[in-house]
């Protein structure tokens, strides 16, 4: 009884508290969760900045060119990027008549050299070559 009377005597301990327990263990399963909305958030900034960029891209450069003739006959693509402006913009000088005689010859020339595939480009060009023999024939080019 001596046992008893001192096991009695003590008070008997309170049970341990249990550990505290870090945030991100306490809610673990929030962490898979807001794994996968900043995946798809993320993904779909993503996509979105992206298909507001590939039409622009995607875009096949057009040609441009002049059917009325001028000093400087050309194709130039045309492309959506953005060129800054030039800041000063130098007046054209007058090309000399023998000159642009020369120039319209060449581009005759080269009208010439031109392989068409379909008959609607065969005949654009034929009627650009019909204009450039009469520019040439004429006694005075017009300025543009």
């Amino acid at each position: 009884m001596a046992t008893q009377a001192a096991s009695s005597a003590s008070p008997p301990q309170p049970p341990l508290p249990p550990p505290k327990e870090s945030l991100g263990r306490r809610y673990k399963f929030i962490w898979p969760l807001l794994i996968a909305l900043n995946v798809s958030i993320g993904a779909y900034l993503y996509t979105r900045t992206n298909k507001e960029e590939k039409p622009e891209e995607e875009e096949p450069a057009t040609a441009v060119s002049s059917t009325v003739p001028s000093t400087n006959i050309s194709t130039v693509s045309v492309s959506h990027t953005s060129i800054p402006p030039p800041t000063i913009r130098q007046p054209l000088k007058p090309i000399p008549m023998d000159q642009q005689r020369e120039l319209l010859k060449w581009i005759l020339e080269e009208k010439r050299k031109v392989k068409t595939k379909d008959p609607k480009e065969k005949k654009q060009n034929d009627e650009e070559k019909a204009l450039l023999k009469q520019l040439i024939r004429a006694k005075s080019i017009p300025s543009l």
